[in-house]
């Protein structure tokens, strides 16, 4: 094996690792809000209360990921970077809502504090899978991709090529 590809794998373990200890640490911050707020609301119905965790944990994470955990990363138009960053968190907040739904109506467990809490934690943790994977694809973009104008496709892939000609303006982070 060459020692470049060595280097490269040895520096992509070395952000990845980053990556994943950030956003483990700015998830905590958005789990306790989560499971507080989700508390503190459960009276007034667990969609509402799922509603709003979920917002307030979304607000705050939105700050911490993108100073913390991908810090690193190129920055893009901040509109287009929080507008994927809001959209994913809607995707998985009405995951969540359509899973907390069924355990509250059809099964009958909307006054079980216990059953409802291990559903939404549940729920926070399928969100948190789809949330690292989609913010690292869609929101909190590679340098390469930024650099290339092409924020939203893969400049490795040919078939994937500009469709409109858009040409984003970016600001790349120093870190």
């Amino acid at each position: 094996m060459s020692s470049s590809f060595l280097d490269h794998v040895r520096g992509s373990w070395r952000i990845l690792v980053k990556e994943v200890a950030a956003f483990g640490m700015v998830g905590a911050v958005g789990f306790v809000i989560d499971l507080a707020l989700f508390n503190f609301f459960f009276e007034d119905g667990q969609i509402v209360a799922k509603s709003i965790s979920t917002t307030v944990a979304t607000a705050v994470t939105y700050v911490g990921n993108r100073n913390l955990s991908f810090s690193h990363r190129a920055r893009s138009k901040l509109g287009r970077e929080a507008g994927y960053f809001f959209l994913i968190n809607l995707v998985a907040l009405l995951v969540a809502l359509v899973i907390i739904g069924i355990f509250s109506y059809p099964l009958h467990f909307k006054h079980h504090v216990l059953v409802m809490n291990v559903v939404n934690l549940f729920t926070i943790g399928l969100g948190t899978i789809f949330r690292f994977w989609a913010y690292k694809r869609f929101v909190f973009l590679h340098p390469d991709r930024v650099a290339a104008g092409l924020p939203d496709r893969d400049p490795n892939d040919p078939n994937d090529a500009e469709a409109d000609g858009e040409d984003p303006e970016t600001v790349l982070s120093a870190g």
